[in-house]
C-alpha cells in the first residue's frame, strides 16, 4: 500500500508538471508569436510595401525571413479585409485569412487558438498602422493586419521532449520512494519484532489489562531514569501521586537506599527496602537490547509478612526458652530427688524453694508493674529468652502501665515490633559483657507511652549514630540483615512518635521510644538529633 501510495503521488506530481509545462509552452509560444507579429507590424518597410502596387512581391520574402529567424511557424500579412499578401504556402496568397480579425480592426492585439490552413495553432493578430503622428499618440488608420503563430503540433513536440525528461525523473523518484519504503518498513519491523498494526493493538490491550491485573507493584524506568510506566500496585506501595509518569526517580521523595537501588544499572534480586510505612522486596532487571534502555522494577509488599516473621521469631525464642527451662527444671528435679534419696530432705526443700522464689519474683514484679497483658507476656517471654543467652533482663522500678492505657492507634503487633526488637538488639549487645544486663522501662506518662531499653554492651560508635536506624546497619556478623532497628524506627514514625539513642553514664546504649496516647498521625516530624 505504501508503494502504491508513493506511485500515485509521483504520478500526480508528474501529471501536474506536464500540464504546467504544456501551459507554459503555450504561453511562451504566444509571447514569441506576439513579439514577431508586433515587430512585423511596426516595421517601416512593411508600411512602405503595403503602399506599393504589389505588396506580396516585397512582403512574401520578408515574411519568410522573419519566420525563419523568430522560430514561428507562419507569418501572414493581409489587408484590412483579410486577403493574404503572404503565406507559408505561396499558393494560398490572395485567399481570405481563416480566423478572427474584428479586435485587430479595432486597433487591439489579441491571441487565440484557432484551426487554420496549417492546423490548430496558437496565433496573434495585430494591426498595421500607416504611421500617423507618434508625437501626439496618433497611430493613424489601419492599413493591414499581421498574424504570427506556432502550430499546436510544434508546441506538443516541444512538450513531449520535456515529458521524456519528466518521466525519467518520475521513475527515479518512484524507485527512490520504493527503496526508502522498503528500508523504513524493514527498520520498523525490526523495532516492532515483525508485528503489524493489528498485533500491536492487541498487544497494547493485553498490556493494559495485565498491568491492572497484577497486584504486585510494577515500575518501568527509561534510559534517563524517568518513570515510563507504573501500575496501580506500585503507585500504592510507593505512595506516588497521579501524573508521576515522566518524572525522574529522584523526584519521587523515596528513601535514599530505595532511590539508589532504582538508579543502579545492575540487577537486584529480593532486596528488602523500607519506605515510610511499608517493607518492600525489590527486584530490578535492566531492559535487554542495548545500553541504558531502561529498567523493570517489581515491588512486593512484605509489611505484614515481616510482622508475622517477627512474631514467629519471638515464638521460636519463647519455645527455645521453654525448652531450656524444661531442661533446667528436669536437672533441678533430679537434684531434688537425689538430695531426698541421700536423706537430706531439708536441703532439697531449700534448693527447690530458692529456684521457685527467683522465677516467681520476676513474674510478680512484671505483673505488679504491668497490667497490660500483651506487654506482660512479652516481658516475661523476653526475660526467659535473655536468661537463655546469659543476660539478666530487669524491669525498672518506675515501670507502670495499667490495662487500657495503650494508644488506641497502636496495635499489639506494632508494640511487639517496637519493644521486642529493642530488647532483642539489647540482649545481643549485652552478651559477653561483665554482668550482662538489659533494663526495660515501660511507663505511661501524661500524653504518651515511654518505652526505654538500656543494655550493658559496648555501646554505639558516635560516628555511626546517624545511620543506626537505617536499613542494613548491624553490629552482628555479615549475615545479619540490620532490619530490626529500621523496623522500629518505621513503626514509631508511623505512629507520630520519636526514637532516640543516647549513651548512659555507666556505658552501653539506651534506646527511647515515645508514642502519643492519642490516635496516630502519619507523617508528623520526629524530634531529637538522633531521631529518624
Amino acid at each position: 500500500m505504501q508503494v502504491v501510495l508513493v506511485a500515485v503521488v509521483v504520478a500526480g506530481c508528474a501529471l501536474f508538471t506536464y500540464l504546467s509545462d504544456r501551459n507554459q509552452a503555450e504561453e511562451a509560444a504566444l509571447r514569441q508569436a506576439t513579439a514577431a507579429a508586433r515587430a512585423v507590424a511596426d516595421s517601416p518597410s512593411v508600411r512602405e510595401a503595403i503602399r506599393g502596387e504589389d505588396p506580396s512581391r516585397r512582403l512574401q520574402p520578408y515574411a519568410t525571413d522573419v519566420q525563419l529567424h523568430t522560430g514561428v511557424d507562419f507569418v501572414t500579412i493581409m489587408d484590412p479585409r483579410g486577403i493574404r499578401w503572404t503565406h507559408p504556402d505561396p499558393d494560398r496568397i490572395g485567399e481570405r485569412f481563416l480566423g478572427h480579425t474584428a479586435e485587430a480592426l479595432r486597433g487591439q492585439t489579441f491571441t487565440e487558438i484557432y484551426t487554420g490552413t496549417l492546423g490548430p495553432s496558437a496565433r496573434v493578430v495585430t494591426p498595421v498602422f500607416d504611421g500617423g503622428d507618434d508625437r501626439r499618440g496618433e497611430h493613424g488608420r489601419i492599413v493591414g493586419l499581421v498574424s504570427a503563430g506556432i502550430t499546436i503540433d510544434a508546441i506538443s513536440e516541444k512538450a513531449r521532449g520535456q515529458l521524456l525528461a519528466l518521466l525519467g525523473v518520475a521513475v527515479a523518484a518512484l524507485a527512490l520512494g520504493a527503496v526508502g519504503t522498503y528500508v523504513i518498513n524493514a527498520r520498523l519491523r525490526r523495532s516492532t519484532h515483525g508485528m503489524n498494526a493489528g498485533e500491536l493493538s492487541r498487544m497494547h490491550d493485553y498490556h493494559e489489562a495485565a498491568l491492572h491485573a497484577v497486584r504486585e507493584g510494577l515500575l518501568m524506568l527509561d534510559g534517563r531514569r524517568r518513570v515510563a510506566l507504573i501500575n496501580d500496585g506500585a503507585r500504592e506501595l510507593l505512595g506516588a501521586p497521579e501524573g508521576v509518569v515522566g518524572r525522574y526517580v529522584t523526584d519521587l521523595g523515596l528513601p535514599a537506599p530505595l532511590t539508589g537501588a532504582l538508579l543502579d544499572t545492575r540487577p537486584r534480586v529480593d532486596e528488602v527496602h523500607l519506605t515510610a510505612d511499608r517493607v518492600l522486596v525489590v527486584n530490578t532487571s535492566p531492559v535487554s537490547g542495548g545500553d541504558r534502555k531502561g529498567t523493570v522494577v517489581t515491588l512486593r509488599d512484605h509489611t505484614e509478612l515481616q510482622a508475622l516473621a517477627g512474631e514467629l521469631s519471638s515464638e521460636r525464642g519463647f519455645t527455645r526458652a521453654l525448652r531450656s527451662q524444661a531442661h533446667e527444671a528436669a536437672n533441678r528435679l533430679h537434684t531434688v530427688v537425689s538430695l531426698i534419696e541421700l536423706g537430706r530432705a531439708d536441703e532439697a526443700v531449700e534448693f527447690a524453694t530458692a529456684e521457685l522464689e527467683l522465677a516467681q519474683a520476676l513474674t510478680d514484679q512484671v505483673v505488679a508493674a504491668v497490667n497490660e497483658p500483651v506487654l506482660a507476656a512479652l516481658l516475661l517471654g523476653k526475660a526467659a529468652q535473655a536468661n537463655e543467652h546469659g543476660v539478666e533482663l530487669v524491669v525498672s522500678a518506675d515501670t507502670s502501665v495499667d490495662d487500657g492505657m495503650l494508644p488506641t492507634g497502636l496495635p499489639p503487633r506494632d508494640l511487639v515490633t517496637i519493644l521486642g526488637n529493642l530488647i532483642d538488639n539489647a540482649v545481643d549487645a549485652a552478651q559477653g559483657s561483665p554482668a550482662a544486663r538489659v533494663t526495660v522501662t515501660v511507663r505511661a506518662e501524661s500524653g504518651g507511652l515511654l518505652l526505654r531499653v538500656t543494655d550493658t554492651g559496648p555501646g554505639v560508635d558516635p560516628s555511626q549514630r546517624e545511620s543506626v536506624f537505617q536499613h542494613g546497619w548491624s553490629t552482628k556478623a555479615p549475615s545479619g540483615r540490620g532490619l530490626g532497628l529500621s523496623l522500629v524506627h518505621q513503626t514509631v514514625t508511623r505512629h507520630a512518635g520519636t526514637l532516640t539513642l543516647t549513651e548512659p553514664e555507666e556505658g552501653g546504649a539506651e534506646f527511647t521510644a515515645s508514642l502519643p496516647l492519642e490516635p496516630a498521625r502519619v507523617g508528623v516530624r520526629t524530634d531529637g538529633k538522633a531521631a529518624r
